[in-house]
């Protein structure tokens, strides 16, 4: 074998392997970035049950203050819950768009903060409308009732004030306020 025939199976077999350590590369990049997708979409699908729990909650919240206008309590617990609805909504919507505007084709810092983006949201997210849910159980039975046919001069029971009282301090406790 000529020195020049050798040097070109030298460069062929150079160049081979060259593409398939890209192929190899590739490879392991698309298994980490599938393992992420997977990783989020549990994240994704609760948005989804927040959402539609939201748009529940929306929706008694309506019905609530529009049967009970007469009804002060009833009345602003309709708005409450329908305010609340609103927000549930929008705050899952917004995660759900940080997730779907991952681009797993960018740059690793890239992806890193967008990540953190999404965190941070995440952790707002559960703080406006995952804590609030020690004091708005109370309002969803309180509205829930209120579909019903109410007495306006009836008395708040006692139940309702002492769950409220519950939720309280279950919100307020893990700021280390109590």
């Amino acid at each position: 074998m000529e020195p020049d025939d050798l040097k070109a199976a030298w460069q062929a077999l150079g160049q081979r392997l060259e593409r398939q350590e890209e192929i190899q590369w590739q490879l392991l990049r698309d298994r980490k970035l599938d393992k992420v997708r997977s990783s989020l979409r549990p994240l994704f699908w609760g948005q989804a049950l927040q959402a539609a729990l939201g748009l529940c909650v929306l929706l008694l919240g309506v019905a609530c203050w529009t049967r009970n206008t007469a009804v002060p309590g009833l009345f602003a617990t309709g708005i409450v819950l329908h305010v609340f609805g609103v927000l549930t909504i929008v705050m899952a919507g917004i995660t759900m768009t940080l997730i779907a505007s991952v681009d797993y084709a960018a740059p690793v810092l890239k992806i890193q903060k967008k990540f953190g983006l999404l965190r941070r949201f995440y952790a707002i997210n559960a703080n406006v409308c995952g804590l609030p849910w020690w004091i708005m159980w109370v309002l969803v039975v309180v509205g829930v009732a209120g579909l019903g046919k109410v007495d306006p001069t009836a008395a708040t029971p006692p139940w309702v004030s002492a769950s409220l009282a519950l939720g309280v301090v279950g919100r307020v406790a893990p700021m280390g306020v109590v």
